[in-house]
């Protein structure tokens, strides 16, 4: 994200075959999702295990503005890249940590996957059917809010330093996003003591909102609030109901919501979805056809929006990028460039730290880089 808008972002990575884990996010590096991650960025591989890579990290930090990190916390304290450590070098720097449970705690050594933390921070437990039992979102939800979170963390944090001068340390974890996104749902327990259970398509508050068979398809309506209600009855010809004693309120309608979404499907399945989401949306009711991923991009709105560029990798393929979704008009989010090949920019890199031809070759010889 702070690469697409203009931020000179250098990847580290271990070279080949000093760490056993990192084919598992980039043994192919003309895939969509390494690619659609690491487009604009630069590549420096560099084993943090020897010496004289701390060393180069130290050159690197002393004109950096921001280090981000996602390894177990104690991991960064074994390196000598901790904070306290960073900012001696830099006092301006922002190391901005991402982990899975926290930076301390009972389970801050553990490590983390995205579904892991789905099922610990409450996600599962309210996704699917009730009768499938606990289900998976089909995105890394907790995994990309966190890097999202840890972006605006550094966008605070380099604000702040305008004012003091100083950098901070930033962190976010998988587990405490996870329950921030589920905003409402926890809000509910704590606040009115209600346990949130899975409901499907259904919304759990408000009715009629969920999926619904048309004629030829399925798709989403939601109705919330009173003048709402009222446009949804006349949309669907049905006055009547807004005055069914069983509907009157937005609570009895919630209340009886299995007979009501009953009569209204009912209904829908009279026409194709084309025709209810044009005539609901007339009607102020938000409704929208249900796309498989192929018929997403191809929405008339989708495609007005822009939603992907493209650009070539290794100087022969061309890879396409999902692109940025928030909107500056005077500085917007570019594509420049594809994902780097590992170590793709060591060299050039190196050069402007002012390390010469000798050393550089030496760190080669000795899989420094």
């Amino acid at each position: 994200m702070l690469a697409d808008f203009g931020a000179d972002v250098i990847r580290i990575e271990p070279p080949a075959d000093a760490d056993p884990n990192a084919a598992m996010f980039a043994d192919d590096r003309l895939g969509g999702d390494f690619q659609n991650l690491n487009r604009n960025k630069r590549s420096l591989a560099l084993n943090l295990k020897q010496p004289q890579a701390r060393e180069i990290v130290a050159r690197l930090v002393r004109d950096a503005d921001v280090v981000v990190e996602n390894w177990r916390p104690a991991v960064k304290d074994k390196l000598g890249l901790d904070y306290e450590t960073l900012s001696g070098i830099n006092p301006r720097i922002i190391l901005a940590s991402i982990s899975g449970y926290g930076q301390n705690g009972p389970y801050a050594s553990r490590p983390a996957f995205d579904q892991i933390i789905q099922g610990m921070g409450g996600l599962m437990s309210v996704t699917g059917l009730p009768e499938h039992g606990p289900m998976r979102a089909g995105i890394a939800v907790s995994d990309s809010s966190s890097g999202l979170y840890a972006a605006i963390g550094i966008l605070l944090a380099l604000h702040e330093r305008q004012r003091s001068g100083r950098g901070q340390w930033v962190h976010a974890s998988l587990l405490h996003t996870m329950i921030a996104m589920m905003d409402f749902q926890v809000a509910r327990y704590l606040n009115d003591g209600e346990l949130p259970v899975q409901e499907g398509n259904n919304h759990p508050t408000t009715c009629p909102m969920g999926l619904f068979a048309a004629a030829d398809g399925l798709f989403n309506l939601g109705v919330a609030g009173e003048g709402m209600w009222s446009g949804f009855c006349t949309a669907l010809k049905r006055p009547e109901w807004q005055h069914d004693p069983r509907f009157r309120t937005a609570e009895l309608r919630s209340r009886n919501r299995h007979e009501l979404n009953q009569m209204v499907q009912d209904l829908l399945a009279t026409q194709p979805v084309a025709h209810w989401v044009q005539e609901l949306n007339d009607a102020g009711v938000p409704a929208g056809p249900v796309y498989n991923v192929e018929q997403m991009l191809g929405d008339e709105q989708v495609v007005h929006a822009r939603v992907h560029a493209a650009a070539t990798a290794f100087g022969r393929v061309e890879r396409h990028f999902v692109t940025q979704p928030v909107v500056l008009e005077r500085t917007p989010a570019r594509v420049d460039s594809a994902a780097p090949g590992l170590g793709e920019h060591s060299v050039e890199i190196l050069q402007a730290l002012g390390y010469g031809e000798a050393e550089i070759a030496e760190f080669k010889s000795e899989r420094v880089i």
